[in-house]
């Protein structure tokens, strides 16, 4: 199941909540359970195939070759494309700024709101 959950978020350009992702296997199969797709996407995450996106509660699938990053999310306010960068010495930063305070991070969640280059260049200027 987690191979067809992945096909269907990497087939997306925008973040898919899971129950989106339930609605796209319900053709292939009919009784699957909300738990199984819940499951798949768990599971997908913790390999860094998949990111959640924290402020949508969706998930896209990871573009990157190497699933070992912390994703720079961009996320579209207006047609909802999401587009990953990495940027390991951003994190790296992070990282260090958060064990001065005594903070022990375990996971990094980084998600920019914006308009991508196609919605900012509908928008007329001032």
């Amino acid at each position: 199941m987690q191979t067809e959950v992945l096909a269907v978020l990497a087939a997306k350009d925008c973040a898919l909540s899971a129950y989106d992702v339930l609605d796209h296997l319900r053709s292939s199969y009919p009784r699957i359970a909300p738990t199984t797709v819940y499951r798949a996407l768990a599971a997908l995450t913790e390999r860094g195939q998949v990111h959640r996106l924290e402020s949508q509660n969706a998930f896209i699938a990871c573009k990157c070759d190497r699933h070992d990053h912390a994703a720079i999310l961009s996320i579209c306010n207006d047609c909802g494309a999401v587009d990953e960068s990495a940027a390991p010495a951003i994190v790296a930063e992070l990282s260090d700024l958060m064990k001065e305070t005594g903070f022990a991070a375990t996971r990094h969640v980084i998600e920019i709101h914006g308009l991508c280059a196609s919605c900012d260049a509908d928008v007329p200027p001032l």
